[in-house]
C-alpha cells in the first residue's frame, strides 16, 4: 500500500473514532435526561444508577454495533441530506427496540437488570435529535464562508465565477444545492431572475430573485456576472429567443438547460450535467415543425428505403428519422466510408435488430447503382448525395458536374428502371436564379426531375431549402473553431444575409413533402426570416461571452466566387402553391421534356470530356443549359 493510501487510511480510521465517541456521549447523556425525566428527579437511588449504568453499556454497544453495520460513518457530514437524516432516525429506532427486546432475556439468563421499554425509546427519540443536529452544525459550519476562506480558498486560488440563474423554478434549486454543497470554491451566486412577479425578492435555498428579464442587463453589470445559467426547461421558443436575446447585451458567458424531453431522457443524471453551451438554433427560436407522422409511416413502414450521401448531415438525420417510422431495411449508400460509418455504428446500437446496410458506392458509377437498386428494389429512394461547397466547386467545376448531374441523372434512371415508388432530391435555394456552379448544377437536377416525371411511373419531386445549422461546411461550425481561436471570425460581406433552418427541422419537412408528392413538384420549404451572416457572427461572439471587435475581431475578407449576397427560394417565373402544412409550397413546374434534357447533358458531357479546358468555357456552357443562370455580380449590384 502506498502512501498516500495509507494517509488516507488514518484519515478516515480517525474520523470514524472521533464520531464513535460523539454518539457515545450523546447516548450517554440522552440516557440520563431520559431517566430524569422519567423519574422527575435528579436524585437517583442506587437500584436506579445500577440500572442506568446497565442500560448505558449496553445502549452503547447495540448503537455502536448497529451504526457500524450501517456505514454511516463513511458518509461525508457536510454532504449530508434530509434522507440521511430520516436514515438516523430509523436506526435509533431499531436499536431502541433491539435494546428492548432483549431486556428480559438478558435479565433471565444474565440477571442484569436495564431500564424498561419506555426509557428506551425516550432516549432513542433523544438520541436522534442529538446526532442530527450536531451533524447539521458541522454541515453548516463546513458550509460557512469563513471556513471555505480559511480551509479552501488557500488551496484554489481561480476566481470564482458570477452567477445569474434564470428562473425561479425547482432546476434551479437543485442548479444552487449542487453548487453550495460541491461548488462553491467555483461559483458566487449572485441571484435568480424570474418574470413572475410574485416570486420578486423571495429566495430558493437562500439565492434571492432580482427581478425578471428587464432586469438582467443592469443586474450583470452591477455585479460584474461573467456566467448565466438559463434554467428554465418549459418555455415556447419565442420567450426563449427573447431572453436569450437580452443575454446577448452583456458580457457573460451563457449555459442553457434542454427541453422537457432531454431532461426527461437524463433523469438520472445531475442537473449541472445537462446544462449544456448555447447554440445559435436557441437564438434563432424557430417554432417547432408539427408532422403528420401517420401518413409518413404510412409510406416508410415495412418498405424498404434508400438514402443516398447517407452519411452527410442530411443524409444521417434522415437515416435517423426513416428509422423511427419501422422500415423493413434501410440501406445508406455513400462514398465517404467515415461519416457512414459512423451513422451505421449509430443507428445499429439503438436498433440493434433492424437490417440497416451501409454501403460504399458513387452515384457516378452506374453499374455499382443498377447493382444495388437490383438487390433491395428500393420502394422509396431519397437522393441527398451531392457536392454542395460553392467556392470549391467553382474551382472544380468538372466534379460538380460530374457528380450532381450525371450522378443524379444514373439515380433517376435507376429509380424508373427498378420501379421505385417515389424518388426525393434534396435540393437548395442556391438553384434559384443561380450565380454559381454548383446552384445551376441543383438546378439541372431539378429540371430533370420534373422531366422524367413525365414519361415514367416512378412519382418524382425535389424539395428545395436553405442552409442548415451546423451541417458540414456550414457557417456556424466555422465561426465556432474561429472563435475558440480567439479570432478573427471571417464574414465575406456584412450586409450577406442567409435562410438557415435546423437539420432535423429540414428533414421532417422533407419526409412531410414526400408524403404531398404526386410526381414532378418543386417543394419550397418555408425558411423564415432570412439571417444576416454578420449578426450571426455577433450573436456567436457574445454568447461565448466576449464582446465583438474587441475579444473577437469579425474580419470582412469580400465575397468569394459565385457567392451572392442573399439567396431566393423561389424563381421569378414560378408560381406558389399552398399545401395542408403552413411550412411547405409548391413551386408550379416549368415545361419542359426528356429530349431538350437529353440535349443540355449532351452539352454538358461535351465540355467536360474536353482536356485544359477553362472555366469560362464551362460557365458559358452551363449558362446555355440553365437558362435563369446569373452573373454574380450583376444580381448583387440589384440587391
Amino acid at each position: 500500500m502506498d502512501k498516500i493510501e495509507k494517509i488516507k487510511r488514518h484519515i478516515t480510521g480517525k474520523r470514524t473514532l472521533i464520531l464513535s465517541i460523539i454518539d457515545i456521549f450523546i447516548i450517554i447523556i440522552s440516557y440520563y435526561l431520559g431517566t430524569v425525566f422519567i423519574a422527575e428527579t435528579m436524585n437517583f437511588t442506587d437500584y436506579y444508577i445500577t440500572r442506568l449504568v446497565n442500560s448505558l453499556l449496553i445502549s452503547i454497544i447495540v448503537y455502536q454495533i448497529v451504526l457500524h453495520i450501517s456505514k454511516v460513518y463513511r458518509k461525508i457530514t457536510r454532504y449530508e441530506n434530509g434522507r440521511d437524516y430520516l436514515f438516523y432516525i430509523l436506526l435509533c429506532f431499531i436499536s431502541a427496540c433491539i435494546i428492548s427486546l432483549i431486556r428480559r432475556p438478558l435479565q433471565y439468563f444474565t440477571g442484569i437488570i436495564i431500564s424498561a421499554t419506555k426509557l428506551n425509546i425516550l432516549a432513542g427519540l433523544f438520541i436522534s435529535m442529538m446526532m442530527i443536529a450536531y451533524r447539521l452544525a458541522i454541515k453548516f459550519i463546513a458550509s460557512s464562508e469563513i471556513f471555505r476562506k480559511n480551509h479552501i480558498d488557500e488551496v484554489n486560488s481561480e476566481p470564482k465565477n458570477n452567477l445569474l440563474i434564470i428562473g425561479a423554478g425547482s432546476a434551479s434549486n437543485e442548479i444552487i444545492k449542487t453548487i453550495k454543497d460541491t461548488m462553491r470554491e467555483s461559483y458566487n451566486i449572485v441571484g435568480i431572475i424570474d418574470d413572475n412577479p410574485n416570486k420578486l425578492k423571495q429566495t430558493i435555498s437562500g439565492v434571492p430573485v432580482l427581478g425578471n428579464r428587464n432586469d438582467i442587463v443592469r443586474i450583470c453589470e452591477k455585479n460584474d456576472v461573467n456566467l448565466i445559467f438559463f434554467s428554465i426547461a418549459k418555455i415556447d421558443n419565442e420567450n426563449r429567443k427573447q431572453i436569450l436575446n437580452i443575454c446577448q447585451n452583456t458580457q457573460a458567458k451563457v449555459r442553457i438547460l434542454p427541453g422537457l424531453e432531454n431532461l426527461i431522457r437524463n433523469k438520472n443524471e445531475n442537473l449541472m450535467n445537462n446544462l449544456r453551451d448555447i447554440e445559435i438554433e436557441d437564438v434563432l427560436g424557430r417554432e417547432p415543425i408539427k408532422l403528420d407522422n401517420k401518413n409518413i409511416e404510412n409510406l416508410i413502414k415495412g418498405n424498404t428505403i434508400l438514402v443516398t450521401g447517407g452519411g452527410g448531415s442530411i443524409g444521417s438525420e434522415l437515416c435517423r428519422q426513416i428509422m423511427s417510422y419501422n422500415p423493413e431495411r434501410l440501406v445508406m449508400l455513400d462514398i465517404y466510408e467515415n461519416s457512414l460509418y459512423d451513422i451505421e455504428l449509430e443507428l445499429k446500437d439503438k436498433y440493434p435488430e433492424a437490417k440497416i446496410d451501409a454501403i460504399i458506392a458513387s452515384i457516378r458509377d452506374k453499374k455499382r447503382l443498377n447493382e444495388i437498386f437490383a438487390k433491395y428494389k428500393p420502394f422509396l429512394v431519397f437522393h441527398a448525395a451531392a457536392h454542395k461547397h460553392v467556392p470549391l466547386m467553382e474551382h472544380s467545376p468538372q466534379e460538380a458536374i460530374k457528380n450532381n448531374v450525371f450522378g443524379t441523372y444514373n439515380v433517376i434512371n435507376a429509380c424508373d428502371k427498378y420501379k421505385v415508388k417515389k424518388f426525393i432530391l434534396i435540393s437548395t435555394d442556391k438553384a434559384v436564379n443561380p450565380t454559381n456552379i454548383m446552384g445551376a448544377t441543383k438546378r439541372m437536377c431539378e429540371m430533370m426531375v420534373q422531366a422524367k416525371n413525365k414519361e415514367s411511373k416512378t412519382e418524382y419531386a425535389a424539395v428545395r431549402f436553405g442552409n442548415v445549422l451546423g451541417s458540414n461546411g456550414s457557417v456556424v461550425p466555422l465561426f465556432k473553431k474561429q472563435i475558440l481561436k480567439g479570432g478573427p471570425v471571417t464574414v465575406t460581406h456584412k450586409d450577406i444575409t442567409r435562410f438557415f433552418m435546423t437539420i432535423p427541422e429540414a428533414v421532417g419537412l422533407v419526409l412531410q413533402a414526400m408524403t404531398y408528392a404526386k410526381g414532378g413538384e418543386i417543394f419550397v420549404l418555408d425558411m423564415g426570416k432570412p439571417v444576416k451572416i454578420y449578426d450571426l457572427a455577433t450573436s456567436l461572439i457574445r454568447l461565448s461571452g466576449l464582446v465583438p471587435n474587441k475579444d473577437i475581431k469579425i474580419e470582412v475578407t469580400g465575397l468569394r466566387p459565385g457567392e451572392k449576397l442573399y439567396e431566393e427560394v423561389l424563381m421569378n417565373e414560378e408560381g406558389l402553391d399552398k399545401t395542408s402544412h403552413d411550412k411547405i409550397f409548391i413551386a408550379e413546374p416549368l415545361d419542359i421534356t426528356t429530349k431538350e434534357i437529353k440535349t443540355k447533358l449532351n452539352k454538358l458531357n461535351a465540355i467536360i470530356e474536353k482536356e485544359d479546358v477553362e472555366y469560362v468555357d464551362i460557365k458559358n456552357v452551363i449558362k446555355e443549359v440553365v437558362p435563369t443562370f446569373k452573373e454574380p455580380d450583376l444580381i448583387n449590384k440589384e440587391k
